[in-house]
């Protein structure tokens, strides 16, 4: 059990960092102190009992992410009742699925997401209020909760002001659960992650140690907060510190993204691969291909000074001023990856899931072993490969600790199957592990394929080599009639400056067949690239979501 109590975490974090900036809204320039949130929290606070709120009741969230967003959130952990943060990506019949489900009673929702949901389909919901203004915009019938005398019961309780003296949080065990994360994976299936006080506080205090953010410094958030890992990095961990987050709040676009990095200026940034792997393609790649600089490169002190500026520039595009960049949510592309690491850029890859809330390990970027994802967390979690030779031969990667949730909500079945007999949890990665504790990830236990000679085949690592050959924006590879197929969505840009047209792309999927082959074992030789027109739906953590192809 963890020592700190994760709510305490918070009221102390409030109270400490009372005149300090916490939050800011990027597009409309709006910035809360931690004060600030304190008083809008204790104000909901009231609202909760005016509708009849009690620990342990379940309060749906759903929007953009936003100063409201996390003041709903924390309004609900320190009043004792359990979050359940909604994915933007969820679809209308999800949402109102999972609001049904978690048995939740009150919903904060932005307005064109309630435009989506049917109210009379949600039985258990006593009101709904928007997250623009925290006006109700729907109601039960015979409903009494009337937001309007919030104030008026605000200016009585608190003649003489909000202070920093009048917070005080609920007294809540952290075996109790907090919050309830229904995942979006690749699979389709969504379930509701049990997650409790002494699992959050386990990534929150973790993250104390180890000296990549401090009070007073900065993040931008550009990762969707209804997501575990964006969630614990983002908003858990820097409110627990005294730092300021500030909410980009709209899809990262490459021009936006890079604005808002050299405004905040961040000293520690998360990221999902993606992110890293596009400005990798559009950023640095033309410039390596360029035939003086491919030259240049075989000169080693030429290669130093080159890639001294390339990291220079991209440090500077990302704002200048971090200390490391963590990536996490997926795997990322290993030739992206290596020439990272080439050139001395602060970055490392941790691992982890929605289950552990989300960490399960990490290394700073000093101590980073290319093609790992670092190391076990030393002293909350433990680690073993169902592999009869863990450091040879990949098996399921299986975790123990503070971090693991309590289970699935209102799914016995799905928790019985998710831990061993002896109590592991089940990440359903395929890795091996060092002497040392670095875990190493080959894939997915599910999208593992077999070959006719019995080999192991891991599309993850055939798609990595395949979206790093020219004109590939991304893949997917599947096994079809006993041979492996992959289907390709085309960098369009890249063939227009390319002087290329799309009847080009027959020849150019062929050539890259041929490409892609070589760099292969014979036995996950690829037989055929087809076209694919759109890019592939994903998930928040933009994995592809690999159950919609398929039957392609």
């Amino acid at each position: 059990m963890i020592n700190e109590n994760f709510i305490q975490l918070y009221e102390n974090s409030f109270r400490e960092n009372w005149a300090l900036p916490a939050l800011t809204d990027y597009g409309e320039k709006r910035t809360f102190t931690y004060a600030e949130m304190a008083k809008q929290i204790a104000r909901l606070h009231l609202l909760f009992e005016e509708a009849g709120i009690r620990e342990g009741d379940r309060i749906a969230l759903i929007g953009k992410d936003c100063i409201h967003w996390c003041v709903v959130y924390f309004a609900t952990i320190t009043y004792g009742a359990v979050i359940v943060p909604i994915l933007q990506d969820f679809n209308p019949n999800d949402v109102q699925h999972i609001i049904n489900h978690s048995g939740s009673v009150l919903l904060f929702a932005g307005d064109r997401y309630w435009e989506s949901i049917e109210g009379k389909e949600l039985p258990a919901i006593r009101a709904v209020f928007s997250l623009a203004d925290f006006r109700g915009v729907y109601r039960q019938k015979g409903g009494k909760i009337q937001e309007a005398r919030l104030d008026e019961r605000f200016a009585a309780k608190y003649p003489n002001g909000f202070s920093a003296d009048n917070i005080r949080y609920v007294k809540r065990d952290n075996r109790e659960v907090v919050l309830l994360n229904y995942t979006s994976g690749t699979t389709g299936f969504s379930k509701g992650v049990m997650l409790t006080g002494n699992n959050l506080a386990g990534n929150v205090t973790y993250a104390r140690t180890l000296d990549v953010l401090f009070k007073g410094e900065r993040e931008l958030c550009f990762l969707p907060l209804a997501h575990a890992y964006s969630c614990a990095f983002n908003l858990l961990v820097p409110m627990a510190f005294g730092a300021h987050v500030t909410l980009l709040g709209k899809l990262p676009s490459p021009k936006i993204l890079l604005k808002a990095f050299a405004d905040v200026r961040p000293h520690l940034i998360l990221t999902v691969p993606l992110i890293l792997e596009k400005i990798y393609k559009k950023m640095i790649l033309p410039q390596l291909e360029k035939r003086s600089i491919k030259a240049m490169l075989h000169i080693p002190i030429l290669n130093r000074i080159i890639y001294g500026k390339i990291r220079e520039r991209l440090t500077n595009a990302l704002g200048g001023n971090f200390r490391e960049v963590i990536v996490g949510g997926a795997a990322m592309n290993q030739d992206v990856a290596d020439f990272l690491h080439r050139i001395g850029f602060p970055f490392t890859i941790g691992y982890g899931m929605t289950e552990c809330g989300p960490l399960i390990s990490y290394d700073n970027h000093k101590d980073y072993v290319l093609t790992s994802c670092g190391r076990i967390l030393k002293g909350i979690m433990e680690v073993r490969i169902d592999s009869d030779d863990p450091f040879r031969t990949a098996g399921e990667i299986q975790v123990r600790g503070e971090n693991v949730m309590s289970g699935y909500y209102k799914n016995e079945e799905a928790t019985r199957n998710a831990f061993t007999d002896d109590g592991w949890l089940r990440t359903g990665d395929l890795g091996t592990i060092d002497t040392e504790g670095h875990i190493y990830i080959r894939g997915r236990l599910k999208t593992m394929l077999l070959s006719s000679n019995g080999q192991n085949i891991y599309p993850e690592e055939i798609e990595s080599k395949l979206n790093n050959l020219p004109y590939v924006l991304e893949s997917l590879i599947l096994e079809k009639e006993g041979r492996l197929v992959g289907l390709v969505y085309p960098d369009y840009d890249a063939l227009c400056h390319a002087g290329l047209s799309e009847e080009n792309l027959p020849e150019l999927l062929e050539k890259t067949r041929l490409d892609l082959n070589k760099l292969l074992a014979p036995y996950e030789a690829v037989s055929a690239l087809r076209l694919y027109p759109n890019e592939f739906e994903k998930t928040p953590k933009k994995s592809i979501k690999r159950y919609l192809y398929t039957n392609l």
